[in-house]
């Protein structure tokens, strides 16, 4: 067999959509199906029209439908159309019936694939401009399993055609760097925006799977997805598979914990509890409805060289997800953005659990002067809702003093704005703390890893010493 799909990489310019299109429907092994949703099918008109894709193209379909869709393809519980795993369910059908339908002694050579989406495009008010669900499942040999692509888009274009538009660009990208790119993967990524711009479209969540990508960290691609400016935010969850924010964040209350997390320290785990426990007893907070986010900005994962470090970020997260904790990567450097972008998903209660050296910051003038309103139009939208600081105390390294809302310092002019907020109930003082690592810092912990000393192990959470010496992470070479 004469198939080349992995390392056929040698691109210099960007190639049109036609030219992808006809790339993969001149090869003579790629044969599968598509089934596209909700926005007619846009995808699969770029191959017919390329030329060439009758050896290509098996079946492609629209079950616009409800009924229709749900007799070929099951009825959801939650009755939705438009999920992750409405999906994968397409997927998984598609590629079954192509199995048994296509003798594999009569085709020996032959790379089956699948490509499904399922969307919604803006609606007619223009009040929601439309999300959905794009994947791929496909293989690179017949004797090999499955891989599969999957990613949510968000629009941002104001029109039905170019939305459907936007999105047969993308499937044939997408299609494209899974037969072309594979075995690179940050490649692949930068590919989906091929012949697109980014105000055309955000991908907010990917994940990789299958022997093709077992090498692939999904947590990686969640952050190079920042980096690359296709979306602001990212999710990923304990077990490393990354999450769609909105439907995390869906109508729930949400405590975010913000830092470099470089390592997690018993500080930041105390900080938490403790946050957690005021925000639960809050009248309008559900516990079983209450969602915590370990957040970290793209500048706290910036090197001294302005670079960011891969390994470094997958250090952190690999601490972070040992705990249990959902992990959100973003690029709001200022806290009143954060909220922002939560209160798109719930109007439930948003907590901040911060330190006394970020709560000054806050105050800071220099953050805002982007704002045409400055420092007053940043904190309208950042205490606006049900938003409380849940503000945990600083000891003083020369003086020892405990640092609370009581006698913390701001700058003279933004003493009576730090008063109104105070005294209108949205700080709370943390009280139950753990005197004794208050002189836990993450810097300090760092420092001593990397310069072999003893005694850093005390200042991590149980667990969190024996996976940085196994794995060798932050330096450590004992």
């Amino acid at each position: 067999m004469t198939l080349k799909l992995k390392g056929d990489t040698e691109i210099n310019d960007v190639p049109s959509s036609k030219a992808k299109a006809l790339k993969i429907n001149l090869n003579k092994y790629i044969y599968g199906t598509f089934a596209e949703i909700g926005a007619g099918q846009e995808t699969v008109r770029h191959f017919f029209r390329s030329g060439g894709a009758s050896g290509t193209i098996a079946k492609a379909m629209s079950a616009y439908d409800k009924h229709f869709s749900d007799a070929i393809y099951g009825v959801e519980e939650d009755g939705r159309y438009v999920t992750e795993e409405r999906l994968k369910k397409i997927l998984h059908r598609e590629i079954e019936l192509t199995e048994d339908r296509l003798s594999r002694k009569n085709h020996p050579g032959k790379v089956f694939f699948s490509y499904a989406n399922t969307v919604t495009t803006i609606d007619f008010a223009k009040k929601f401009k439309g999300h959905g669900w794009v994947g791929l499942k496909f293989q690179l040999d017949p004797l090999e399993n499955y891989n599969e692509i999957i990613l949510h888009v968000r629009f941002k274009e104001t029109d039905v055609k170019l939305q459907q538009e936007t999105l047969g660009v993308l499937g044939v990208n997408l299609i494209y760097g899974a037969f072309y790119l594979n075995n690179k993967p940050k490649e692949l990524l930068k590919s989906l925006y091929d012949n697109l711009h980014e105000v055309q479209l955000e991908i907010d969540m990917i994940n990789f799977s299958g022997p093709c990508f077992s090498d692939v960290d999904n947590r990686l691609m969640s952050l190079l997805l920042v980096k690359n400016r296709m979306t602001n935010a990212v999710m990923f969850g304990p077990d490393g598979n990354n999450l769609l924010p909105a439907q995390q964040l869906y109508k729930a209350n949400i405590l975010a914990l913000r830092g470099s997390f470089r390592p997690v320290t018993k500080v930041n785990m105390d900080m938490l509890e403790l946050a957690e426990q005021l925000f639960i007893n809050k009248k309008k907070v559900n516990k079983d409805n209450t969602k915590i986010i370990f957040e970290i900005t793209l500048t706290n994962l910036i090197s001294d060289e302005g670079e960011i470090d891969e390994r470094d970020f997958l250090e952190r997260a690999e601490l972070l997800c040992s705990l249990g904790q959902n992990v959100m990567i973003t690029n709001y450097q200022e806290y009143y953005k954060l909220v922002e972008y939560l209160s798109e998903f719930t109007k439930g209660s948003i907590g901040l659990a911060m330190g006394v050296s970020n709560f000054v910051q806050i105050f800071n003038e220099k953050y805002y002067r982007n704002l045409s309103g400055g420092i007053l139009e940043a904190f309208g939208k950042l205490f606006f809702k049900d938003l409380k600081v849940y503000l945990y105390p600083l000891k003083d390294r020369n003086t020892g003093e405990i640092k609370t809302s009581e006698n913390l310092m701001v700058h003279p002019r933004m003493k009576e704005l730090y008063k109104f907020f105070k005294y209108n109930g949205k700080v709370v003082d943390i009280k139950d703390y753990n005197p004794d690592i208050l002189g836990v810092y993450s810097r300090t912990v760092l420092e001593m890893i990397s310069n072999g000393e003893n005694g850093w192990e005390e200042m991590l959470p149980i667990g969190i010493p024996e996976i940085i010496k196994r794995d060798r992470l932050f330096g450590y070479s004992k």
